[in-house]
This record gives C-alpha cells, sequence and structure tokens, in this order.
C-alpha cells in the first residue's frame, strides 16, 4: 500500500509538471495570437496548422542558443538564480487542487500533490521565494540595469504581497480553513465566494497582475527604462527558466483565484477537472487582455497605489468581513 502511494505520488508530480510546462507553453502562443488580434496583426501562423506547433520551435531555438555569461558575473549565483525562480514557480501548485478526487485500487486519490491543513499560506510562502530568483539574477549579472530591474522586483513584491495576503483573509474568515480543498467544498453548499467577497476579489486580482510583473505593473522588466530588467544578461535556458517561471505564475495566480472565489473545479455536465482548466483559461485571457490594452505605470505611480489604495482599501475590507461574520454589523 506505501509503494503505491508513493508510485501515486511520483505520478502526480510529473503530471503536474507535464501540465504546467504545455500550460506555459501554449498560453505564450495563446497570448501572441491573442496580442495579433487586438493590434489588427497577424500572429504566429507558420510553424505547424494555425501555429500550434510554434512553442516547440520556440523550446528548440531557447536550447540551441548559446549561454552566456558577463565576464565579471558572480558564476554560481548566476546560475542559480533563475533555478530558484522557477523552482518556486512550479512549487506552489502542488498545493493547488485541480478536481474533485478519484478512487483508484481502493485510495481515494486527491488531485494535488499535498492537501496540508494550511495550503493556502503554503502557497503564499512559496511564492514568495519567488522574488529572490529575480534579485539575485539581477545582482548576479553586474549589470546596471539588471540591478534596477531585481531592486524593483523586491520593492513591488513587498509592497503588493501585503494587499494580496490581507485580501485572502476574507476568504479564510468565511470558510474557517486555509486548506484549499475544504474552501472549494464550503462553496459547493455555501455558493462561489466571488460575489459576497466581491472586494476581496478585484484586491486579489489586481495584486497578482502585480505579483506576476505583468503589465502595466511590468516595472522590474521595463524595456523602455532597463532595456529588459534582471534578466538582461541572460540567454538559452537560463533566460528561458525566468520566462517559464512568469508564465506559471499566471497560471497560479489564475488557478488560485478559481479555488478562492470561484468554486474551483464546480460546475455542470461537464467533468470537474475540465471546469477548473476553463476558468483558469478565462484569467489567463484577461491578464493577456489587460497587457494589450492598459499602458505601464510610472515608478511613483506603481508604489502610490499598492501602499496608498490596495492596502488601505484590504484592511478595510478584512476588517468589516471579520466584523460582520463576528455579528458587530
Amino acid at each position: 500500500m506505501i509503494l503505491l502511494q508513493v508510485v501515486l505520488l511520483v505520478i502526480k508530480i510529473v503530471l503536474l509538471i507535464a501540465i504546467l510546462m504545455g500550460g506555459f507553453a501554449y498560453t505564450m502562443l495563446l497570448e501572441r495570437r491573442l496580442l495579433g488580434f487586438f493590434q489588427l496583426r497577424l500572429g504566429p501562423n507558420r510553424v505547424g496548422p494555425g501555429g500550434l506547433l510554434q512553442p516547440i520551435a520556440d523550446g528548440l531555438k531557447m536550447m540551441l542558443k548559446e549561454d552566456l555569461m558577463p565576464a565579471r558575473a558572480d558564476p554560481f549565483v548566476y546560475r542559480l538564480a533563475p533555478v530558484a525562480a522557477l523552482f518556486a514557480a512550479l512549487s506552489v501548485d502542488a498545493v493547488i487542487p485541480f478536481g474533485a478526487p478519484i478512487h483508484v485500487f481502493g485510495l481515494t486519490v486527491y488531485l494535488d500533490i499535498a492537501n496540508p491543513s494550511i495550503g493556502l499560506l503554503i502557497a503564499f510562502a512559496f511564492s514568495s521565494l519567488g522574488v529572490y530568483g529575480l534579485v539575485l539574477g539581477g545582482w548576479a549579472s553586474q549589470n546596471k540595469y539588471s540591478l534596477l530591474g531585481g531592486i524593483r522586483a523586491s520593492a513591488q513584491i513587498i509592497s503588493y504581497e501585503l494587499a494580496m495576503g490581507l485580501s485572502v483573509m476574507g476568504v479564510i474568515m468565511t470558510t474557517g480553513t486555509a486548506n484549499l480543498f475544504e474552501i472549494v467544498k464550503y462553496q459547493q453548499y455555501h455558493g462561489w465566494l466571488w460575489l459576497p467577497q466581491i472586494g476581496a476579489f478585484l484586491i486579489y486580482f489586481v495584486t497578482g497582475v502585480a505579483e506576476t510583473n505583468r503589465t502595466p505593473f511590468d516595472l522590474p522588466e521595463a524595456e523602455s527604462e532597463l532595456v529588459a530588467g534582471y534578466h538582461t544578461e541572460y540567454s538559452g535556458m537560463r533566460f528561458a527558466s525566468y520566462y517559464i517561471a512568469e508564465y506559471v505564475n499566471m497560471i497560479t495566480v489564475s488557478g488560485l483565484a478559481v479555488t478562492l472565489f470561484f468554486g474551483g473545479w464546480l460546475g455542470p455536465w461537464l467533468p470537474p477537472i475540465i471546469w477548473f482548466f476553463i476558468k483558469v483559461a478565462i484569467f489567463l485571457f484577461i491578464f493577456i487582455w489587460i497587457r494589450a490594452t492598459l499602458p505601464r505605470f510610472r515608478y511613483d505611480q506603481l508604489m502610490n497605489f499598492g501602499w496608498k489604495v490596495l492596502v488601505p482599501a484590504a484592511l478595510v475590507y478584512f476588517l468589516g468581513t471579520a466584523a460582520f461574520i463576528s455579528g458587530a454589523l
């Protein structure tokens, strides 16, 4: 029985990594096609039918590119930084349930790698580690633009992570648990939480866009100011690791939004895991739509919005939720 559990765990880990890598590849293709549509031009359409094999061509290109290193770079930290960013991005999804439990050989198999009672806190803890990869990569490159990008990334994460943490406290207080599976079960019997927690959801999503360094919060890699920011000096698969981490973080933020506010895998007619992926795909589309629509903030606007708007709003919503649940309102 223990051997079977170990085999199932290994299978789930391999499947999760395969899903995330495939999700990254075709989210990138979707973004390029949608941006082409939004900007009234053609997107990738040459490699394979409708451009469907473009991600494979991109992957081969990255693997064949020369792995360059600046002469004055710190070799160990320079190599470690993209690995740290990718590891943190992949680890968060270990606690996100992708569907309802299934039964295999007499065992109840949860469609996640781990199902801890504090799953939401673990997800936030691992997501916080990703910024170390950006800061270390910026510092180790010995490039002033890279260093500025790394510093910006750390300041941005600190500024927006506080509001994000406060935004999900209402969900924890409402459901009485930080276990992501139990949060979905609560919504099965009491309704999805996006409506009663609409303010918290909006704050979470805005901070999620900032946490993933996506437009209009892409200041750490602002090409008009910093060339490419923290990954200016990276090439080949080390650059690809940063690229993969960004898109996997988008999938993670979308997956947590679906789990916390939109009922996770819940939905009629279709298999539960299909509903989960449909909801995540809708959020990924919104990420891309925002990129095609909004201009980049100035850095002072970014900080002011985080500290003077989102943090106070999240705190007020958190206190209001606490007062309502305790019966004070």
